[in-house]
């Protein structure tokens, strides 16, 4: 991710849709791990979610290739390293938890990063992937968001268990919106992370937050996230 994107995303977080419900998705899936440990947030770009991370009570380390990143990640006074997701450079079995939140897309050799995210886990340890889903979306969003692909359900599942991760659950986000990217994305010429009026903010928010009650979550959606482990043995 450039490092103009990273500062855009920095000072859209907080306030976006977007970024506030996957920020809610990963707080309630702390809050099923229950008692918190180490953790490692790769790619993490200003350190947003790895806030989440520290408030619920977990030692939580950036790693990210953009020196920009780093850089503001510190200012928030987060603890990050510059780090490629390909060749971590950390202990085996260090963490209890790895976040790889919309990295993978960006890597070519994505199974070489899989692959590290599984060393640096502890026996047993939680990795949470997202990223996005079906080329049949691909846009010029992806190609200014520095995206090399985009990810079918079946292609991300093969690609972290070729890896020796065990999957527990891959499920679709952002299912309600899809028809509404879609056809947006068609007629834009760049990213799509922006600014949004107010009113349309919250009104995408209702949406998104919505599908935290329907049974949606295996019909396509515009971005997949998984919950794996290392295993123990």
């Amino acid at each position: 991710m450039e490092a103009t994107e990273i500062r855009r995303t920095v000072e859209l977080e907080d306030r976006h849709w977007w970024y506030r419900e996957r920020r809610a998705i990963l707080a309630r899936e702390l809050r099923r791990l229950g008692t918190p440990g180490r953790a490692l947030d790769v790619g993490a770009a200003g350190g947003g979610n790895t806030r989440v991370l520290v408030q619920h009570g977990w030692d939580a380390l950036v790693a990210d290739y953009s020196e920009t990143a780093v850089e503001l990640a510190r200012g928030r006074g987060l603890k990050a390293i510059h780090a490629d997701a390909r060749d971590l450079p950390l202990p085996d079995g260090s963490f209890d938890l790895v976040l790889a939140l919309d990295v993978l897309e960006h890597i070519e050799e994505d199974g070489r990063a899989a692959r590290e995210l599984l060393r640096v886990l502890r026996p047993g340890g939680t990795a949470l992937i997202s990223v996005p889903c079906d080329m049949t979306l691909w846009s010029a969003h992806d190609v200014a968001s520095g995206h090399v692909r985009r990810y079918t359900y079946d292609g991300l599942y093969a690609l972290l268990t070729a890896q020796g991760l065990t999957i527990d659950r891959v499920w679709s986000w952002n299912v309600l919106l899809r028809p509404v990217v879609a056809r947006r994305r068609k007629h834009t010429s760049g990213s799509d992370v922006m600014e949004t009026p107010r009113l349309v903010n919250l009104g995408l928010t209702a949406v998104i937050m919505l599908e935290r009650y329907l049974p949606v979550k295996s019909l396509p959606g515009v971005s997949l996230i998984a919950r794996a482990h290392r295993p123990r043995q």
